[in-house]
């Protein structure tokens, strides 16, 4: 209900009978007690940890306090002009994010949109680890004429043009150029229900104003490829059992690595896995 409430003097009044609260969780004023008595020390709402940052409210699920702020991409300080969407898919987690890891199923999904041009082989995959939780990778789609594919790319991603940027456990960006990047967040809602928020970055002209109208309207393109996904990715078992893996799907072994070492997070999210990564 709190979420549902408003913020009067720095305070979240409940929408229900107007209990506020400050940032501790602390009930300081109770309308039906009346000002001049202090409320009792038993009504208080659970608290956590924000961060607010990038233009996102992050909330600490965790015990104790975080180490750290929470990471970000930090190659957009000059791409100011943004344009948002998101909504609610009925599929896991698990799904939601290999969706975005998965490179091949372009040709297929996206036909008509960014998977033009019939290049269904991928003829190797260039991947860089960044550090224990970010990683970068690119891959190498052509048409099938008959040649042997390769299963590594022996180059630096980051040099190849577009690559993938993925930040574990739910942030993902498509670098198309310097100008020009699509975001993705996943925010788990249930076992079976997960929120995608995209961000669209666009820096045609340098005029904020003019940049963030060209987004808004390249927006509609994104959202349009979205659905795509979303018509097959909800077809899918939420849970993931007995997935078997192919060479070009590098960036999903190394994400389910991370999550099969997130004992934490496999216990919050319930999720049905019985994983082959090899």
């Amino acid at each position: 209900l709190l979420s549902q409430g408003k913020v009067v003097n720095g305070l979240i009044q409940c929408p229900y009978h107007g209990f506020e609260f400050d940032g501790a969780g602390n009930v300081v004023h109770v309308p039906a007690m009346g000002r001049s008595q202090k409320p009792p020390s038993y009504l208080k709402a659970k608290s956590y940890t924000l961060y607010e940052q990038y233009g996102i409210v992050w909330m600490w699920y965790g015990p104790g306090q975080p180490e750290a702020p929470p990471k970000f991409f930090d190659d957009l300080k000059d791409l100011e002009a943004y344009a948002e969407y998101w909504e609610t898919w009925n599929i896991s987690f698990l799904r939601a994010v290999e969706n975005q890891l998965d490179g091949f199923h372009l040709p297929f999904v996206h036909y008509n949109t960014i998977g033009r041009g019939n290049r269904t082989l991928i003829n190797g995959v260039a991947l860089k680890q960044i550090d224990d939780i970010t990683f970068v990778w690119h891959a190498a789609a052509e048409r099938d004429v008959g040649q042997k594919p390769k299963v590594r790319l022996d180059i630096d991603p980051q040099k190849a043009g577009t690559y993938i940027e993925f930040i574990y456990p739910n942030l993902w960006q498509n670098h198309i150029s310097e100008n020009m990047r699509v975001l993705a967040f996943f925010a788990p809602v249930d076992p079976q229900r997960t929120t995608i928020y995209i961000r669209f970055y666009i820096k045609p002209t340098g005029i904020k104003s003019i940049d963030k109208l060209l987004a808004r309207l390249g927006m509609y393109f994104n959202i349009y490829i979205l659905h795509q996904d979303r018509r097959v990715v909800e077809s899918q078992n939420p849970d993931i059992i007995g997935d078997k893996l192919i060479a070009p799907d590098i960036p999903i072994a190394i994400f389910r690595r991370m999550f099969l070492q997130d004992k934490e997070l496999q216990n919050k999210l319930k999720v049905k896995i019985a994983l082959h990564t090899t």
